[in-house]
């Protein structure tokens, strides 16, 4: 059995990571962490644990952990986990880091935009960024992985087939997305209130989204050329899911057939992500619960443009879902084990 501790535990990505480790026949949690209910019953923070979960919280003191556990998830605030690791810790176990600490290679950039300085760059370089259908055999031989943003996994795997094949043209890029409250995590705020959220719908981090350089930085990679976008995020009234709209122009006249020739060239045989069929658009409850993420797209050629769209669970293949997706490459393991999960609906 692979022996897990989770700093974090009690914050929305860290109870799905809960959630999802339990049903896990290779894993047994060792350690809840949660420096905000040391020594409270993990079953009476998430009541739905009752009878499942038997253990209380504990803190998280990472080099303890270390010594006890394989593998470190780490669900936690920017800055925490880049200030705990040292080599000692890496030397001992796996760490799967939910915060965007090691996501961005430009420590200059990740400083201006979460606004702290970071405190152990030195491993920025070996962190493999842990979007799995992109990086799958790095992150097989990694000892730190940085999982990807919710925002992020969506948006990159939406567009990354066309910006790969140099079908898009990356300088019109734009990326329009929702998501339910849970994206902005459990602590009390009052923009995420019930009166504030109910029947309403808002943009926020206007051109200044910290999830924004992650984006650009991955479909730098793909497209193999500077990406600057615009991305705007807006909250809607929902407990859980992302969708993304994506609007690019069309570097050639092209088809249908054409490009879900593409979409399939690097989906068809990855098991969580799914091709629509034609005219067939993604939708948040198709995919909530659920490890999946569904892509569609329709050519415009009216404007000689294309609109893809993408949608996945933020609590699922948007953090927890794809931190044990990791998890199971690196351990060799089947990489769907304790993933299949079929999508809730209604």
């Amino acid at each position: 059995m692979i022996k897990a501790g989770i700093i974090g535990a009690t914050g929305y990505a860290g109870g799905e990571l809960v959630r999802i480790l339990t049903g896990h026949k290779d894993v047994e949690i060792q350690w809840f962490g949660s420096r905000s209910y040391i020594g409270k019953e993990y079953a009476s923070v998430y009541q739905n644990m009752f009878q499942i979960v038997d253990a209380a919280c504990m803190d998280d003191n990472m080099e303890e952990l270390a010594e006890q556990v394989d593998v470190i998830f780490t669900a936690t605030p920017q800055g925490f986990c880049a200030s705990m690791m040292n080599e000692n810790i890496l030397s001992k176990v796996k760490i799967i880091d939910l915060s965007a600490d090691y996501r961005i290679k430009d420590v200059a950039t990740y400083e201006k935009w979460y606004g702290i300085e970071h405190k152990s760059p030195q491993f920025i370089e070996e962190a493999v960024y842990g979007l799995c259908e992109v990086n799958r055999e790095d992150v097989k031989n990694a000892r730190l992985v940085a999982n990807p943003g919710c925002y992020t996994t969506c948006s990159i795997l939406t567009a990354y087939p066309l910006a790969k094949e140099g079908l898009i043209d990356m300088s019109t890029l734009i990326i329009d997305a929702k998501s339910g409250t849970s994206g902005a995590g459990r602590g009390a705020k009052v923009p995420n209130l019930f009166c504030e959220v109910n029947e309403n719908m808002k943009a926020y981090g206007v051109a200044t989204h910290r999830h924004t350089p992650e984006i650009e930085e991955q479909l730098g990679y793909a497209s193999g050329e500077k990406v600057v976008l615009n991305f705007t995020p807006h909250l809607v009234p929902m407990n859980r899911g992302i969708l993304a709209t994506e609007y690019a122009k069309l570097t050639k006249e092209t088809t249908y057939k054409e490009v879900k020739a593409i979409y399939d060239k690097y989906y068809a045989n990855e098991k969580f992500v799914r091709v629509l069929d034609r005219d067939i658009y993604p939708e948040t409850k198709w995919v909530e619960g659920s490890n999946y993420a569904d892509i569609g797209f329709k050519i415009d050629s009216r404007t000689g443009r294309i609109i893809m769209m993408g949608a996945i669970d933020n609590l699922v293949k948007g953090a927890a879902g794809q931190a044990v997706q990791n998890m199971n490459l690196m351990f060799g393991l089947k990489e769907s084990e304790g993933l299949e999960l079929v999508p809730m609906f209604p």
